[in-house]
Order: C-alpha cells, then structure tokens, then sequence
C-alpha cells in the first residue's frame, strides 16, 4: 500500500520529532483504522513523549533505519502517539501491556487488530533478537506470517485481552468511608522506608511526592514523629542528590540508583509541581529553610526556563543533548577545575573526581563524568571542613553562578513547549500556595497568568476545556484529569487571593465534570467522555508520577464544601470515597494521594456529625 509519513501536519514535538523517518507514521484517528482495514493489515502503535530517552534510543535504531522501517511499513499500518497529548489512549493500552507482560513503561509497544483490539504489547524493542527480547525485525516477520496462515491465533488473543481490559478499570466499593486503609498505607510506607538513603523502593527511585504528601499530613494530624522523620530523610536526600540539578535547579524525572544520585535526566513540569508542594509543606511544618529554598529554587526554574511570553507553563525538557543522556548537565573534573579554581574545596563538597562520579548503565565503566550533588546539607560540611556556613553559602552563590552561565553555552536539550491543562492545574496549585503561605506577590501573579491563559486559550465559547495547546492552536477534548487539575489549581488561588472570582470558576468546572465525566453507575470519574475511540472507557485511581483525576477531586470536593459551605459537595466527596473503598482497602500504598482526601473527609464528617 503506497503511503507517506504524515505526522508533518501534527503540532505535539513529539510527532513532529518522528515526521521524517521512513516508517509511514500515521497520527491516531479513524483515518489510520480504515486503512487497516481497507489494507488488511494490523496496526503498529507506539506511544512515547518527546522528553523520553529509550523513546530516542528505539527511534535511531529502528524508525531512523530503512530496512526496518520498510518492514514495519509492509507488515503494518503504523501510528504514533505522544502519550501526554493523549494520556486517554496511553492509559487503555498500558494496561494492555500490563495485562500481556506484567509490566509497563515508554516507549510502549501494542499490535492492534483494524477494530483497535491488542494482541501483542512490549516496552522497548531492539531491531534485532536479543536476549531472549524479540527484534522489530523477527517480529514484523512472524506477525505477517500469521496473519496470513493462521489470522484465528491472532484474533482470538485479541478478543481475549479486550475482555480482561474493562477489568482494570474496575473497582471495588465499599458502603461507607473506611478510614482503615489509611493506617495501612501508612504501615505498609513504613515498613518499604529506606531510613538510610531515604524514599520507598531500592533502585530506581521516584520522588513520589504524594507519598511525602501523605505523611506530612500525618504528622499534622496526629504528630507522628516517625511520618514526619520518613518525609524529611527523602526530602532532605532528595534535595542533596543528583536527582536536584544543583547548577540550574528543578528536579530531573528519578533516580537510577538507590542513592539519589544518578537520575534520568528529563525534568516534567508535573515533578516540579508535585515536588514543590511537599516542600511547601515541609517548611510550613518545620520552619526549615532548606525547604524554603528548594521550593522557590524550583519557581526560579520554572518562570526562568518553562514558563511562555504569555504566562502559561511549558511540558518538560529532555534528558539527551548532543546525542547523549545528561550531557548538558554533567562535568568533566577537568571542565569544573577551571571553573572552581579558586575554591578547590567544593570539589570535595560536590563530589568531583577524574574518573568520574558515576558509571555507565551498559558498559558499568567509568563515566569520566560527574554528576554535582552535596550529599550532606552545607550546614554538615561546615562542620567537616571547618569553614563558616555563612562563607560556604557565599562561595556557593558565586560558583554556582559561574557554573550556570558557562552551562547555559552548552547545547541545551529539546523543550517540550506544548501546554497542558492538568499540568498547568499543578503548577497553579503550587505557586498559589506558596503565595498563600509567605505572601508571595510575584508567584500569585504568575499563577493568575498561568490561570487566566488556561481560561482564555484552552476553552471553547461554552467554556469546556481542551487538554493542550501548542503553536497558537488548542486540541483535544478535555480530560478528567485537565477539569480535576484545573480545579484544584483554582482553589489554591482563592484561597491564596481571596478572590470569589477563582471559586465561581472551580464550581462551574466541578458542575462540568460531573457532567460529562461521573459514572451514575459505580461511582467515580472516567478519563473520557465517551468510548468511541477506544475499546474501553478508562477510569484511573492509582496515584503514579501524578495523583489520578478521582484522588484529586476527592480532595476537590471537600475543599468546595469547606470554601462555599454546601453540603452537596460533603455528600459528593462521600460517594466518591465509597466508589473505591474497597480497592483502596485492597492495595492502600498505591493511592495515597487518594487517602490524604479520605483522611481529611472523614475527619470532617466525624466533627459535622459532632463525633
């Protein structure tokens, strides 16, 4: 079938990143599905975003190579998905490929038949086998094989994942608020805690900043020195490792290693949100500075580097720069002599050595590179080294200066400039709390530009939202997660500004989620409006990289009850509690953020009922 590359016509960067490779990239739509079928052939959809590195490694060695990319146009009709353009799409086949493999993650691969079913599901694919990994090659080879002589396999593995798929987004109620599964989180976080490095798992490490959310909530409420000992140990890590980029600030996507020390370098601009509220409320606990500086070193970054001429915040930045992951970010000793000369001290303090401080994930070598990380707050390293906190900090201010401008020379990487509407709600929710903690003029104006831009450019004339916006154009309907996000974003600025303006705004956006997104039937939010472009409506709970849409909009509700004093909020915010009680009850360190709304609705109805 003769065809052509069409993503040329997309705006999302990632699309655009692939719109010359010789595979005939097709973007989602019923376009590509017809022909599929007109064709008889299967589909080949991938799905990735333009900050991925893997995504990167799988395009140069694959989509970027003629022979495979000749197979895959005669085996396939091939689509290409930017899966945060399109989280809906990513959400439905992620869960098939959690279904087929037991496991998930970018670049994700899904073999469709022409009426969308998956068949075959994998993350990344070499070209060629490997051990004991099928190559893109072998694969396109026995697909066709079997499509041709023995099409019944295929359709009736297709048939029977299509089945299992409604299952997962399928919950379990329970008939009242059960507060039990919160202490069961809170055993479970204790119990998986790391109290020498910090954070919940061994390698790799996510921030996971709604389970230090979680347990600074915790220790508000009931003054668990252990919740709070958990939150700060990470923060604290977090904050000294290389995961923090010490030279430009922000935080980059995780960690490799159980150290903190060496991240995937993308930085998301749901990270720096996320991230930024726990240390809000750290230092609105603690009083501690460090946090205090972290959170409006994260801002600087942010309006400095991920914020457009008109107020709104851009996606992420990439990981590789000049064909390699962190490039732009790590030094070689020889490199950061030159620049700290005068102060050979923070090569001690910063951990620079010449065979680099970190070693290749392939090969295991030395990197000959290093990443700037203190590991110990410089109140610490005053003490090792005898030297003033009050001259380090100076020394500090000064080198860090000098590393910045000299890094800023440096290539950077690829910028994701398009808009998002949930992720904007983040960053909104963010700044508006730190301007509502410390009266903070310049990050509630910046959160009003971000609001008002999201008002104006990413809603239609009947005020329904989009979810993104790029190059003067905004697209695609709007996602639970783009009404939920915005809300919470809104009041954050109420309660920031006092401005009834922000409120009336999240109310009408609540009245329009409930619209268009509530299921009358089990309870709980959808992703999707509709079910027409996928074999399954997706309805999320779990609280990954981000809190899903029906965790914060639990905490939504009882914030709407809270500031209009209506009870049909409460009374909302009960029903959804009780949608997913019983799977919450199930696996209760998988939702926390969820939790940190079922603990506050509880406490709330419990004093409401004069309990």
């Amino acid at each position: 079938m003769a065809s052509v590359n069409q993503l040329i016509h997309e705006k999302s960067p990632y699309l655009l990143q692939h719109a010359h490779n010789p595979v005939n990239w097709r973007p989602w739509g019923d376009e590509a599905f017809a022909a599929a079928a007109a064709a008889d052939k299967p589909l080949f959809l991938s799905v990735g975003y333009a900050t991925c590195h893997w995504c990167h490694v799988m395009e140069r060695e694959s989509f970027e190579n003629p022979e495979t990319a000749a197979l895959l146009n005669d085996t396939f009709v091939c689509i290409k998905v930017d899966r945060e353009e399109r989280p809906d799409i990513d959400a439905v086949y992620m869960a098939a490929c959690h279904l087929l493999t037991g496991r998930g993650g970018w670049p994700l691969t899904v073999l469709l038949t022409p009426d969308r079913k998956p068949f075959f599901a994998a993350t990344y694919l070499p070209p060629d086998s490997r051990f004991g990994q099928i190559g893109i090659l072998d694969l396109c080879r026995q697909i066709k094989a079997l499509w041709i002589s023995d099409r019944t396999k295929i359709l009736n593995a297709a048939a029977e994942v299509s089945a299992q798929l409604q299952k997962s987004f399928t919950f379990l109620r329970s008939e009242t608020p059960d507060i039990s599964p919160v202490e069961a989180a809170y055993a479970e976080l204790r119990g998986r805690y790391d109290a020498e490095s910090g954070g919940f798992e061994t390698a790799p490490k996510f921030p996971s900043p709604h389970r230090l959310l979680f347990l600074l909530q915790r220790f508000e409420r009931n003054r668990d020195a252990k919740a709070l000992e958990m939150a700060e140990t990470t923060l604290t890590a977090m904050r000294t490792g290389g995961i923090w980029d010490h030279a430009g600030f922000g935080f980059h996507r995780y960690s490799t290693d159980r150290q903190w020390l060496l991240p995937h370098f993308e930085k998301m601009l749901y990270d720096q949100a996320m991230t930024a509220l726990a240390y809000i409320h750290a230092f609105r606990l603690t009083q501690k500075p460090l946090y205090a500086e972290t959170f409006e070193e994260i801002f600087d970054y942010v309006l400095r580097d991920m914020t457009s001429e008109a107020g709104a915040f851009f996606t992420a930045e990439d990981a590789d720069s000049e064909g390699r992951e962190g490039r732009f970010y790590v030094w070689s000793a020889a490199e950061f002599r030159v620049v700290a000369s005068d102060m050979p001290h923070w090569e001690t303090i910063l951990h620079v050595v010449s065979d680099g401080n970190f070693h290749d994930e392939a090969s295991g070598e030395p990197s000959l590179s290093n990443i700037l990380h203190t590991g110990k707050s410089l109140a610490w390293w005053s003490r090792r080294l005898n030297i003033s906190e009050t001259d380090l900090t100076r020394q500090w201010t000064t080198l860090r200066k000098r590393l910045f401008e000299i890094r800023d020379r440096r290539p950077h990487p690829l910028k994701d400039d398009k808009i998002l509407t949930d992720w904007n709600g983040l960053m909104i929710a963010a700044l508006a709390g730190v301007a509502h903690l410390r009266h903070r003029f310049e990050y509630e104006s910046a959160a009003v530009r971000a609001a008002e831009f999201v008002l104006a450019h990413l809603s239609d004339a009947d005020g329904n939202l989009y979810h993104r916006f790029r190059d003067g154009q905004a697209a695609v309907s709007g996602l639970a997660d783009d009404y939920a996000f915005m809300i919470y974003g809104l009041l954050a600025l109420h309660s920031a500004t006092d401005n009834s303006r922000w409120l009336k705004e999240a109310v009408r956006l609540q009245v329009l989620l409930n619209e268009k997104f509530l299921d009358r039937a089990s309870g709980g939010y959808f992703m999707t409006e509709d079910t027409r472009e996928l074999p399954t409506r997706p309805k999320e709970l779990y609280d990954g990289a981000m809190p899903s849409a029906n965790s914060v909009s639990l905490i939504n509700l009882n914030t709407l009850y809270l500031q209009t004093g209506e009870n049909c909020w409460r009374e909302q915010a009960v029903q959804l509690a009780c949608a997913f009680g019983g799977t919450a009850a199930a696996q209760p360190a998988a939702f926390t953020f969820f939790l940190t709304g079922l603990d506050v609705l509880s406490a709330d109805t419990m004093n409401a009922s004069g309990r």
